[in-house]
C-alpha cells in the first residue's frame, strides 16, 4: 500500500450532515439576501447546481457545471455575483462549523500515515470551491499540506459515487489502484472506489448507509481500529 485517500465530511471531519446543511444554507441565504436573493429560490438553485455536478460527465469542470446550471435559474448577469458567493465562503462560512467537531484520532491517523511515508489524498466530493474545502480541512485540525491532492469543484470533472471520479484521481496522480485504499464513512460514495481496484476501509463513527449496504465484506471501524489495521 502506497497511497491513502480520505473522505472529509463525516470522516476526517465529524459532522451532523443535516445540521451542517441547515446551517450552511441559513448563513448563505442571510449573506446573499443583501444582494437581492430570495432564500427559497437560492437554496433550490444550489441543490440544482449540486445535482448538475453529480451528473457531470467529464466534459467540463464541476465549477462550470454548477454555474452553467445557475444561469438557467437566474439570468446570465447574475454570474457576476459569483464574487459575493466567494465573499460568503471567506467571511461567513465559518459559522457552519457549529455542526462539526474534531476527532483527535483522525489527526492521529493522518500523522501516523505521514510518518510511515504514505502519500495522502483528500478525496472529498468536489462540490465545493477550494476556499470552502480548505476551511473544512482546518476545522478538522488538519493542514492542506498534509495532502498531495485535494479535490475541489475547480479541479474535478466528476463526483462521487461515479467511479470515474476515482479514475480521474488515479490518472492525475499516476497511481496504481491496487496500491491505494479509500477511507470514508459513506457506504455508497466511498465504496465506489472499489470498482477501480482500490481497497476500501469504512469509518463507522458517522456511517452513512441509507441503502443498508452490507459493509461486513469491507474492513471497518473507527480511526483507532484503522491505525491498527494499517499496522498489519
Amino acid at each position: 500500500m502506497k497511497t491513502v485517500l480520505f473522505d472529509l465530511d463525516g470522516t476526517l471531519l465529524p459532522m451532523d450532515q443535516d445540521a451542517f446543511t441547515k446551517a450552511y444554507f441559513h448563513y448563505l441565504a442571510k449573506h446573499m439576501a443583501a444582494y437581492g436573493y430570495e432564500s427559497e429560490k437560492l437554496i433550490q438553485s444550489i441543490w440544482a447546481g449540486t445535482k448538475a455536478m453529480v451528473k457531470n460527465d467529464g466534459t467540463k469542470t464541476n465549477e462550470d457545471a454548477f454555474w452553467d446550471c445557475f444561469k438557467t435559474i437566474y439570468d446570465e448577469e447574475h454570474l457576476d455575483d459569483k464574487k459575493y458567493f466567494e465573499d460568503f465562503y471567506r467571511d461567513d462560512f465559518y459559522q457552519a462549523q457549529i455542526a462539526t467537531s474534531v476527532d483527535p484520532s483522525a489527526k492521529k491517523a493522518v500523522n501516523f500515515l505521514k510518518e510511515k511515508g504514505y502519500e495522502l489524498i483528500l478525496a472529498t466530493n468536489p462540490i465545493f470551491p477550494s476556499i470552502a474545502t480548505l476551511q473544512r480541512v482546518g476545522w478538522a485540525g488538519l493542514d492542506k499540506d498534509d495532502f498531495s491532492l485535494i479535490t475541489t469543484y475547480e479541479n474535478s470533472t466528476y463526483c462521487k459515487p461515479n467511479p470515474k471520479y476515482y479514475e480521474e484521481i488515479i490518472q492525475k496522480m499516476n497511481l496504481d489502484p491496487s496500491e491505494c485504499i479509500m477511507v470514508g464513512n459513506d457506504a455508497i460514495e466511498d465504496i465506489a472506489a472499489g470498482v477501480t481496484g482500490m481497497k476500501v476501509y469504512i469509518i463507522t463513527n458517522n456511517l452513512l448507509n441509507g441503502d443498508k449496504v452490507d459493509i461486513s465484506k469491507y474492513p471497518h471501524g473507527n480511526f483507532d481500529d484503522f491505525i491498527e489495521w494499517m499496522r498489519g
